[in-house]
């Protein structure tokens, strides 16, 4: 028989468990990073978004111009830069079509990105882009003298499409991302397509850098419907299968303008501190600050199961010999350090503890970390994470070998490892 003091102890031992759990589910290292996102720089979190994932230029080109040519209202393109080639003569016919039929068409794009762009739009480009009805801006083009520019370029990429489903990511808009390059064969990167209430997060930063860019006010209502079902309004896009779909949280981690210039790096390091027992990386540009390298050695120190990927080619001269340089200075420390053979690995993903993933734009290199504008989605989703840690572990297994004592003389040269030695006085300024 139950007595009342039984019936105490079984309440005491349920509320004592009740908060236990509480305690460790507001401990983990997702939970905590977000909570640091919220209070430290007002980082906006919803819970009612989908996401997909591209891993190649393909799907995502096939999947955003499938969404263009559904557009009802409004198309905004902000890019770093819009090669002048085949794939973005599709889509700016597409765009021109979708101006014909009522389509308020937007797009941005960075003076600089366009300079470093081996095919960029030139003048006469513009003009005729703007009498098709596509209303395209520069921002911040190159002038002399040219240092004054060398700063604070917009690296972003983001789509918004009718305020309902939005793109962000690693790449531009250049038809190498579908067919490689012939000095390092295939461009491996990652972007993805949200929908949900994260979707006015990007419109809204997307409107705020067109008004500095261009002095021209775009607000409304109609602007933000990221609270609507993208299904009832496109067909035929890549759909989110996951368990979580409908209910994943995002938060847009953005550097711009008017945004704190340490948010990135301060965010990446926060989360390589939070992790409690794996971290993986792939990024392109791992020459590193001295803050995300301690916070690496920290992790390794700890017993973190420190995984990171970076490629054996580069689209930039001396990158590569840093990148190698801090890749084996992290392999000594206790880092696994894979090199991809399998073309050009873009991708700017940070995993953690299989819970979430810092995805975006960002590079781990100085112009990212510090100067230039930067977007990233913090994935609280183990779904989604799950999502890229099995690209990370099939590109592991089938494209990477892994940096060792013996790999490191074995695959380079005594006069490559001086370089990679050397080159490290350029850290801050690539």
């Amino acid at each position: 028989m139950l007595t009342l003091r039984k019936a105490q102890r079984l309440l005491l031992a349920a509320i004592l468990l009740l908060t236990t759990c509480n305690i460790d589910a507001q401990t983990r290292s997702d939970s905590l990073v977000v909570a640091y996102l919220e209070d430290t720089y007002g980082v906006r979190f919803t819970r009612n978004n989908r996401l997909v994932y591209f891993k190649t230029g393909q799907e995502k080109f096939d999947d955003l111009f499938a969404a263009v040519r559904q557009a009802k209202k409004s198309i905004h393109l902000e890019y770093f830069n819009f090669r002048n080639d085949s794939i973005s003569d599709l889509l700016f016919s597409l765009l021109e079509e979708r101006a014909k039929a009522g389509v308020e068409v937007r797009a941005v794009f960075d003076g600089f990105g366009n300079s470093s762009n081996n095919r960029p739009l030139q003048r006469r480009h513009l003009d005729s882009l703007q009498a098709r009805g596509i209303d395209i801006v520069e921002f911040d083009p190159l002038r002399f003298p040219y240092f004054n520019h060398a700063f604070h370029r917009d690296h972003r990429k983001i789509v918004v499409i009718d305020g309902i489903v939005a793109y962000t990511g690693g790449m531009n808009v250049a038809d190498y991302y579908i067919k490689g390059k012939e000095e390092f064969g295939e461009w491996r990167d990652i972007h993805v397509r949200v929908e949900g209430d994260v979707v006015d997060d990007l419109q809204k930063i997307f409107l705020e850098f067109w008004k500095k860019t261009t002095g021209k006010d775009v607000h409304g209502p109609e602007y933000y419907s990221g609270g609507r079902d993208a299904r009832k309004f496109f067909s035929g896009l890549k759909q989110d299968t996951t368990q979580t779909a409908g209910r994943k949280m995002l938060g847009v981690v953005d550097r711009g303008p008017r945004s704190d210039r340490r948010i990135i790096h301060d965010t990446f390091v926060r989360c390589i501190d939070a992790a409690e027992h794996e971290v993986e990386i792939i990024n392109p540009y791992l020459t590193l600050c001295p803050h995300i390298r301690k916070a690496l050695r920290r992790a390794c120190q700890r017993g973190i199961d420190v995984k990171i990927m970076i490629s054996s080619k580069s689209d930039i001269p001396i990158t590569p010999r840093v990148v190698e340089h801090n890749a084996h200075r992290l392999m000594k420390k206790g880092a696994r350090v894979f090199v991809f053979e399998g073309g050009f690995h873009h991708s700017k993903i940070l995993m953690v503890d299989g819970r979430y993933a810092f995805v975006g734009s960002a590079n781990l290199n100085s112009r990212s970390l510090s100067n230039d504008y930067e977007c990233n989605l913090l994935v609280a989703d183990e779904e989604s994470t799950e999502e890229l840690r099995r690209i990370f572990d099939e590109d592991r297994r089938e494209k990477c070998w892994e940096l060792t004592p013996e790999t490191w003389k074995k695959n380079f040269s005594p006069g490559r490892r001086f370089a990679a030695w050397f080159w490290q006085f350029l850290t801050p300024f690539l």
